[in-house]
C-alpha cells in the first residue's frame, strides 16, 4: 500500500509540473479541464499495470525454494514496526478520511438546504437562487445563487450573469465534486490541493473565454470582474469570482495559441506516459520449478490472494477430525510458503495454522529370501563350451544286435597289445 501511494504520487507529480510549465498559461482550457482530470485516474492506475518476466527453471525442490524464500527475505522481526505502527498510520488515515467526508457532506447539505428553503426563478438551462444574505454570485450545477435586492433592482451586469452562466452550461460543479471525493480518499497527498486549485481557475478561464465570444469588451468586462471581486471566500462546493485569481485571469485573456501549438505540446504528453508506464509500473518475475510455477513477490507481507488461498487450505484442515485426516504433501508445502510469506499482523488475522499429525512410523520391509540355484541345462552347441559348466556324463554303450544283456554286462574288448604276446 506504502509503495503504490509513493508510486502514485510521484505520477500525479510529474503531470502536473508538466501542466504548470507547459499548458497552463496556453489559451487552450477545454484541453486542459480534460487532461486536469484524466491526469488523475492514470496516475493511480500506472502502479497498477503489471509487466510478467520469465525466469530460468529451478532445479530444487519447493522445500529448498520456501526455506531459500524465508531465510533470504530479511524482514525484521520487530513488533513496533511490524504490528503497532501500522495500525497507528491506518487510524491517522482513517480519521482523516472521516473529518473530510463530514466536512464534504455539510457542504453539499447546506448548498441543499439553501437551494430549498429559498426563491427560485427557472430559465431554460438554470435556476436563480435568490438570498436574502449580501453574498457574491456563485454556481453550483444548474443554480446560480444571487442576492435578491441586487436581482430585483438589476444592480447585477450583464458580464457577472453571463459569467456564471458559462459555469452552468458547461457543469463545472461535476470537476468540483469529483476533486473533493478524491480529496477525501487522498486527503494526505498535498498534490491533490494543488490540482483542485489549477481545476478551479481553469474554470474561470473557460467562463471568461465563454463571455468574451459573447461579443463583450475585453478592458469592459475586466472593469466589470475587479468591480465585483471580493476577498471574501467562496463556497467550497462553488464557482464564484475571486480576487486573488484575477490578475492570472486578465493575462489569459490576452494569451493566444496557435492549434499547432496546441498539437505540438499534446505530443510531449506520449514520452511522458511511457517514462512514467516504464518507471513507475509493477513488475512480477515467474520462476519455473520442477513442481509448479511459483511468483517472487517483490514487496513484504502476502497479497490478499494469496491470503485468501492460505485460509481457505488451513480452514479444510482445521475441520478435520484429526485422527481420519488425509493430508496431501502438496498442500502441506504450499501452506508452508504462504504463512513464511505474511507478517505477524496478516498471520493474527488468518486462519490458525493446521496441526498436522505426525506420520505414521515406517514398518522395515523383510528381507527378500535367496531364490534356490536351478539345474544348468546343457543345450548343444549353445553353453557346451563355457568353462563354468561342468562335462555332461559319459553316454551308455549300446547292446550288441541279438544278444538280450545290458550293455555293462560286454567284457571289453582287448587290446591289440595283449593279442599279440599270445
Amino acid at each position: 500500500m506504502y509503495i503504490y501511494i509513493l508510486k502514485s504520487s510521484a505520477c500525479l507529480a510529474a503531470f502536473y509540473m508538466f501542466y504548470k510549465l507547459f499548458l497552463e498559461n496556453e489559451n487552450m482550457h477545454f484541453f486542459k479541464r480534460f487532461y486536469l482530470i484524466v491526469m488523475l485516474f492514470v496516475s493511480f492506475l500506472i502502479p497498477l499495470i503489471t509487466f510478467t518476466t520469465y525466469g530460468d527453471v529451478l532445479e530444487r525442490s519447493p522445500i529448498d525454494y520456501i526455506s531459500s524464500i524465508s531465510g533470504g527475505a530479511g524482514k525484521v522481526n520487530n513488533t513496533l514496526l511490524q504490528d503497532v505502527l501500522p495500525q497507528v498510520l491506518q487510524g491517522i488515515y482513517f480519521t482523516g478520511v472521516f473529518l473530510f467526508g463530514i466536512r464534504f457532506f455539510r457542504n453539499l447539505i447546506s448548498m441543499l438546504f439553501k437551494i430549498k428553503r429559498n426563491t427560485k426563478l427557472s430559465k431554460q438551462l438554470y435556476v436563480n437562487v435568490l438570498l436574502k444574505q449580501q453574498i457574491i454570485p456563485h454556481t453550483f450545477f444548474k443554480y446560480i445563487f444571487l442576492n435578491k435586492d441586487a436581482f430585483e433592482s438589476n444592480t447585477i451586469p450583464r458580464e457577472v450573469m453571463l459569467h456564471e452562466q458559462s459555469h452552468a452550461a458547461q457543469r463545472h460543479s461535476i470537476d468540483i465534486i469529483l476533486i473533493e471525493i478524491i480529496q477525501i480518499i487522498f486527503w494526505f497527498n498535498p498534490l491533490i490541493y494543488l490540482v483542485k486549485s489549477s481545476i478551479k481557475l481553469n474554470h474561470e478561464f473557460l467562463a471568461d473565454q465563454a463571455v468574451l465570444s459573447k461579443g463583450i469588451p475585453l478592458s469592459h468586462y475586466q472593469e466589470t470582474l475587479l468591480l465585483f471581486s471580493t476577498k471574501k471566500a467562496s463556497p467550497i462546493l462553488a464557482n464564484s469570482i475571486n480576487y486573488s485569481l484575477i490578475k492570472k485571469r486578465f493575462i489569459i485573456m490576452k494569451t493566444k495559441t496557435s492549434k499547432s501549438k496546441v498539437l505540438f505540446r499534446s505530443l510531449w504528453l506520449l514520452p511522458l506516459l511511457v517514462l512514467l508506464v516504464f518507471s513507475f509500473s509493477t513488475k512480477q518475475e515467474l520462476q519455473r520449478t520442477e513442481t509448479n510455477v511459483t511468483v517472487l513477490p517483490d514487496n513484504d507481507g502476502a497479497s490478499k490472494a494469496q491470503i485468501k488461498e492460505y485460509n481457505k487450505l488451513a480452514k479444510f484442515y482445521n475441520k478435520m477430525n484429526p485422527s481420519e485426516m488425509v493430508i496431501k504433501p502438496a498442500d502441506i508445502e504450499r501452506l508452508r510458503y504462504l504463512y513464511d510469506l505474511m507478517t505477524l499482523s496478516q498471520r493474527k488475522k488468518a486462519e490458525p495454522y493446521p496441526s498436522f499429525p505426525p506420520p505414521p512410523p515406517t514398518t522395515p520391509t523383510p528381507p527378500t529370501p535367496p531364490t534356490p540355484a536351478q539345474p544348468v541345462k546343457v543345450v548343444k552347441g549353445v553353453n557346451d563350451k563355457d568353462a563354468n559348466i561342468p562335462p555332461a556324463p559319459p553316454k551308455p554303450t549300446k547292446a550288441v544286435k541279438g544278444k538280450k544283456e545290458k550293455a555293462t554286462d560286454i567284457p571289453p574288448t582287448p587290446s591289440k597289445s595283449v593279442d599279440n604276446h599270445l
